[in-house]
């Protein structure tokens, strides 16, 4: 079955550099297979036979640990579930510009509570949608000055998360 790996933090702003040939080759050693990588943010694409992507997770999250010294948050998902998540886009049709949507994979599904602190969030420029382990986020402000750029879903709703936006996350399933 074909995964998406997707690194947290990696080579942003000179922090937590892995180069991509060598995220590849630990990636390989994992008996991973057809693993390719795409841009220099930590997005990973490969085939294995193991289903559980929180396991796969977990191996990868501790061979970079291993092998580059440091504790990255790391999600997996199918390419079949970031299909579903592209085809049930609840914000399909509203942004111009394919930055203005990010997708928030998550460490696990957000509770009600969770949820409702997040719609609290919601302004004309910044809207959520839910969807299992995913946050949509449609921002018409740069992300920088938005609730999810200052830290809102780490230091709020204590999730551990990852966010691409809609570009990467179209090009990932093609990896």
């Amino acid at each position: 079955m074909r995964y998406i790996a997707l690194l947290r933090g990696v080579n942003v702003g000179g922090n937590n550099m892995v180069t991509m040939e060598v995220l590849r080759e630990t990636s390989s050693s994992l008996g991973f297979e057809n693993v390719k990588s795409y841009i220099n943010s930590g997005n990973l694409a490969f085939d294995t036979r193991d289903t559980d992507d929180t396991k796969l997770a977990e191996e990868i999250h501790g061979a970079i640990n291993k092998d580059f010294g440091l504790d990255i948050s790391v999600m997996v998902r199918s390419v079949i579930e970031i299909e579903g998540l592209i085809n049930e886009n609840p914000f399909k049709g509203k942004f111009a510009n394919d930055k203005d949507l990010h997708l928030f994979f998550l460490n696990q599904v957000l509770s009600d509570d969770q949820k409702d602190l997040c719609l609290e969030q919601t302004t004309d420029n910044e809207q959520f949608a839910f969807s299992g382990r995913h946050i949509y986020c449609l921002l018409k402000i740069s992300i920088l000055d938005s609730a999810v750029g200052k830290g809102f879903i780490d230091k709020k709703l204590k999730v551990l998360t990852t966010a691409r936006n809609w570009r990467t996350v179209q090009k990932l399933i093609t990896l």
